[in-house]
Formats: structure tokens, C-alpha cells, sequence
């Protein structure tokens, strides 16, 4: 009834002659006003919602264009208003902001009549066109376009997509509307950097030049242990904090030289010679061809994860940037420290998303998971020919790995228990702490549904490696006491004379943050450096390309990785094809060892 109600006012408002609010009123205008807010409620409820973001945002228009005498938004006597005229330019730069104005339909200033005798259905259906452009360009500016849990269980980022119904509000006040739909694309100086580049690779003209960068002298090899005046320069080059001796190679400088060859395609030897020399000046540097659509397609991927992120990330944060094996604590938009992290291997893979840190614990214990339990442990105790096979068992390998079995709180001599008849599933099998305990001196709990953490690791060798993807799905940090040092000074203001206290002291002392702490684990695989070239780092998980083809309307890569071994609960869940290979051929120590120091 309500559709042919509206139609009936309608068909009234347009055939009834004008009349005047108030003696001295517009006779014309209240009336065909009047007329036009009638028929964009009839457009409204007769246009089905076809999606569940569709209907919340029809919601919200027919709750604004319900009101008596609303003030239409974007059309008056003569078509467009100039507020329509300002609002659709800016949709219209959409491509130079990493999404398709082809995407939103806009009418055509030009094709509107005021003899016609359907002007007023014109304006209607313009006034409708506009408001759902404007509220759609807002949504994908916050990264509303991908659903990213349906690209891949290890995409989580928290969206925070505005409301339709504070959209509408807003811009119908704003002065400016196009700045408006500009503040929600991410306010992030490397969002800005990528969206310049994309301008550029589509031939088009770069707003602001490339800032000058801190060049490097020649002069003698420098590399770790060496203190050189150009170290400082070095520094400031990778943008590093000084340090204590800002002249000496440390290796957090180390870190960085290896980090910006790498991504150069140089061999990261870390020690910055001639070659190194001219890299970090501009020189040598792959020049991008125009319309690269390969380079195109990862800035648009890169550009749309900015999206995911909230709009102020925090004064104070931590962030992994999972494809570089990087993490950084960030103070007022400055990295105030960097370290190594081992990251999830690719069908272990480390999640993306964002919580909030709450706890460290030093010197923790290590529950092992029911998934290493299972497919990692008890095929032991069938080795010798018992057991799971038909023999006795050999529990060794929990004395090797210093493993305790527990039930309830007692401790269980594993030797007694007759595992033909007992799922280890239902033991407590625990690390305590001590040299070995795979989660090192110390871990940082951010709790999230993906149960994963960051922590020490006695592995310490593997931050040698270019490429850290050896975990289970939680990130192992490099240096670990320097980034609890920093986190518990920040959060609890604690001196680094407490932490190492801690550190040295009793087993589980767990310390709860007074400030909690945003954690952003991101997946950036392209960076726009100050020289205006481009570090780039490999696609580990193929995100890449899941998000291009859906982006792009094509059919999504299946993620292969997600579908066999995923990360759950912190958990390993081998394919049961690939573990049923691994029993058949046996375990050696080794392989167990790597095995559970991969957590």
C-alpha cells in the first residue's frame, strides 16, 4: 500500500497548481519540492534491496526523505544542483583513488528538461542516483568493496564501514561535499604515496614532487661492528632511529641494509659497498614502465588494504608487515624501533588483523596444541613396534623436548599410561620454562579468534634467513626484551632495569598492560620509498592475486594453502593426505624438532 500511496501523492503533487507556503512564500518552489521528496520515496520502496547492504542503506534514505518540507540534496528547479555538480566530479576521480567511478551510476546533468513533462520523474530519479553513489563511494572508501574472510579464512581485517544513515546526515550539512567524500579514503602518508604512483603509471600528472633524499657518499665498505660518520647518514636514509651511537653499524642497521637490497633484487649481504651505495642514491633503479598493469594491479591490491585499517591507527601502536618479516613499534607516525619476526609458514599462515595487546609474560610456559599433540607426538609412542602399532611405547621424545604430561593439575609418568587405550588429546602436554621452551624468554598476548601471538624463540638462527616463514602461525620476534622494554615503558612506565628483572626472574610472570596496545598485523607487499622508488616483497600467501581477481570481477583463485593446512585456534591442521605420507615414511628427531620449534 505504502508504494501506491506515494505514487497517488505523487501523481497529486504534479498536477495540483502552485501554491504558496506563506502569503509572501515561492509559490512555485514548496510545492514542486514537495512533489520531487514524494517521488524519490516512491523510487525508493519500489527498488528491491537485493543485498544486505543495499536494504540498510534504502533504510536509511527513506528515513531521511520520509520528514515533512526534507530539503532535497541534490536537485532543484533547474536539474543538479551545484552541491550534485561538486559531489559527482569527485566520484568521478574514483580511478585516481584505487577504486572505478565506472562503478557508480550518476545521471546526466545534460539530459534533464524542465518543459518535459516527466522533469519532476527526472529529478527523482537523479536525487536517488546521487545519494546511492555518494553512500556506495563511501563504503568502498572504507574498504567495503571485498568481503575478506570469503578471499581467504586468514583475511580478518575489522572493517569499520561508515553508517548510511550518518552519511546522509552529514553530507546534507557539509558545505564542501567532496571534501567530505574524500575524508574517508585512509589518511595514511603511504596510502597518498601509492595513489601518486598510480596516477603516474596511468600517465597522468603527479600532484607533488618526489622529496629529496639522504644521499651516501663514496667511501669504505661499511657493515655490522664498524662506526663510520655515514652510518648516521645511513640512518636517516632508512629513516631508523639514531640509536645510542647513531655512527655505529648495528644491526638494526644491519636489518635495514638487507631489507632495502632485498628488496632491490641485490644480494643482501648487508654491507653497503659501491653497488649498495648507488641503490640507496636512486641510481640503478628499474624504471616502471607507463601503464604497467602488473604494477598497477599490486598498487590497487596494496591501496585496498590501507583501506582495512581504521583512520587513526593510534599514537602509539605495534605492526607486522607479514610478507617483509617485519615488525615496528610506531610512536606519533614514527618507527621508534624495528626487529626480524618469523612468520607462518605458507600453509601455516599467519593471519591478518588487528587486536589490542594486553599481556607479556616472561619466562612462559607452552601449552602444546592438541593438532602438534596428535600429528606431531604420538606417532612416536608407537615407534618400536607397540602401541598405535602393536608394541611398546617410546615416550623418549617428551624427555628430549623437556614435554611434561599432565591430567587435571597432577603430573603423569607418560611410561604407566597404556596408549592404546588413551587419546592424547585428553592430557595436558606442557613445556615449562628454560633454554628450550619454544616460546623463548618472553610473549605478548593480544587475545583474538585466530589464537595467535608473538613470542621469543630459541631459534635465533633463523632471523639470518631473507625469508622467516617457518612458523606455525604466530610471529617469533628478534630481540624480544627490546620491544617489551619499549611496550612496558609506554604502557606501565617501567624501566628497562624492571624488564630485565623480569626476564631473569620466576617462571609465568605475567604482567598486565595499564594502556593496551593496537597491534595492526598487515599484509603490504609493495611500499613507495622516499626516493620514489618501490620496495617490493613477495606475494607468500598469493593474497595478491585473490584480491586482484576479485577487484576485478574475475574468478577468485582457490586458496590452496587455506583449504589444506589452516591456521586455527593457533593450531596446525595437516592435510590429512600430507600427515598420512609423513607416518608412512617415519619421523627422525630432526623432523619432530622442526616440527615443534616451528610453533
Amino acid at each position: 500500500m505504502k508504494p501506491i500511496l506515494l505514487g497517488l501523492l505523487l501523481a497529486a503533487g504534479l498536477s495540483l497548481p502552485a501554491f504558496a507556503a506563506e502569503p509572501d512564500g515561492p509559490a512555485n518552489l514548496v510545492t514542486k519540492t514537495e512533489s520531487v521528496r514524494i517521488g524519490v520515496q516512491g523510487l525508493l520502496s519500489s527498488r528491491p534491496a537485493d543485498t544486505a547492504t543495499r536494504k540498510v542503506q534504502k533504510d536509511a534514505l527513506l528515513d531521511y526523505y520520509a520528514v515533512a518540507d526534507q530539503r532535497l540534496l541534490w536537485v532543484d528547479e533547474t536539474g543538479l544542483s551545484e552541491r550534485a555538480k561538486i559531489a559527482m566530479a569527485e566520484i568521478g576521480k574514483a580511478d585516481d583513488y584505487g577504486l572505478r567511478a565506472s562503478d557508480y551510476s550518476l545521471p546526466d546533468p545534460a539530459s534533464f528538461n524542465a518543459a518535459d513533462a516527466k522533469a519532476r520523474e527526472w529529478l527523482a530519479d537523479a536525487e536517488v542516483k546521487v545519494s546511492y553513489a555518494v553512500l556506495n563511494y563511501a563504503k568502498d572508501a572504507r574498504g567495503g568493496r571485498l568481503q575478506p574472510l570469503r578471499l581467504s579464512k586468514n583475511l580478518d581485517p575489522s572493517l569499520a564501514l561508515p553508517d548510511p544513515a550518518e552519511v546522509i546526515a552529514s553530507i546534507a550539512i557539509r558545505s564542501d561535499p567532496a571534501a567530505y567524500l574524500r575524508s574517508f579514503q585512509p589518511d595514511q602518508p603511504q596510502f597518498e604515496a601509492l595513489r601518486q604512483k598510480l596516477i603516474e603509471l596511468k600517465g597522468g600528472k603527479v600532484e607533488e614532487a618526489k622529496p629529496a633524499i639522504v644521499t651516501i657518499p663514496d667511501g669504505p665498505a661499511l657493515k655490522l661492528g664498524m662506526e663510520h660518520e655515514q652510518v648516521a647518514l645511513l640512518r636517516k636514509r632508512l629513516d631508523l632511529p639514531a640509536g645510542a651511537d647513531e655512527t655505529k653499524f648495528d644491526e638494526a642497521v644491519l636489518d635495514a641494509i638487507r631489507q632495502f637490497q632485498s628488496s632491490r633484487g641485490s644480494f643482501a649481504d648487508g654491507i653497503v659497498g659501491p653497488g649498495t651505495r648507488r641503490l640507496l642514491n636512486g641510481g640503478q633503479r628499474a624504471v616502471e614502465p607507463v601503464g604497467s598493469q602488473a604494477r598497477i594491479r599490486r598498487i590497487l591490491v596494496n591501496m585496498e588494504r590501507w583501506r582495512w585499517l581504521p583512520h587513526d591507527l593510534g599514537p602509539f601502536y605495534v605492526t607486522v608487515n607479514i610478507p617483509e618479516f617485519t615488525l615496528r613499534v610506531v610512536e606519533e607516525r614514527e618507527t621508534i624501533h624495528s626487529a626480524r619476526v618469523v612468520a607462518g609458514k605458507t600453509n601455516t599462515q599467519t593471519p591478518v588483523f588487528s587486536d589490542e595487546m594486553e599481556t607479556i609474560v616472561f619466562n612462559p610456559y607452552w601449552n602444546v596444541p592438541n593438532s602438534i599433540k596428535n600429528e606431531e607426538i604420538a606417532p612416536y609412542f608407537g615407534q618400536g613396534g607397540g602401541g598405535f602399532f602393536g608394541g611398546g611405547w617410546d615416550t623418549s621424545v617428551l624427555r628430549r623436548h623437556g614435554l611434561r604430561i599432565k591430567y587435571g593439575n597432577r603430573d603423569i609418568d607418560p611410561d604407566a599410561v597404556d596408549w592404546s587405550r588413551n587419546n592424547l588429546r585428553n592430557f595436558d602436554l606442557v613445556q615449562p620454562p628454560g633454554p628450550g621452551n619454544v616460546l623463548g624468554k618472553v610473549k605478548f598476548l593480544f587475545p583474538n579468534s585466530h589464537d595467535v601471538y608473538m613470542h621469543d624463540t630459541p631459534q635465533k638462527h633463523l632471523f639470518n634467513n631473507t625469508v622467516r616463514a617457518e612458523s606455525h602461525g604466530c610471529m617469533r620476534v628478534q630481540h624480544p626484551d627490546q620491544v617489551a622494554e619499549l611496550l612496558l615503558k609506554h604502557a606501565n612506565g617501567w624501566s628497562a632495569a624492571r624488564v630485565q628483572s623480569a626476564l631473569h626472574g620466576g617462571p609465568d610472570i605475567q604482567v598486565a598492560l595499564d594502556r593496551k596496545i593496537p597491534v595492526y598485523i598487515t599484509y603490504f607487499t609493495l611500499r613507495v620509498n622516499e626516493d620514489g622508488s618501490f620496495s617490493t616483497f613477495n606475494d607468500l600467501y598469493g593474497h595478491d592475486s585473490r584480491m586482484s581477481a576479485a577487484l576485478d570481477g574475475r574468478g577468485i583463485p582457490v586458496d590452496d594453502f587455506a583449504l589444506s593446512n589452516e591456521v586455527v585456534a593457533g593450531e596446525w591442521r595437516p592435510n590429512t593426505n600430507n600427515n598420512r605420507r609423513a607416518r608412512q615414511r617415519g619421523r627422525s628427531g630432526n623432523d619432530f624438532t622442526r616440527a615443534l620449534f616451528g610453533f
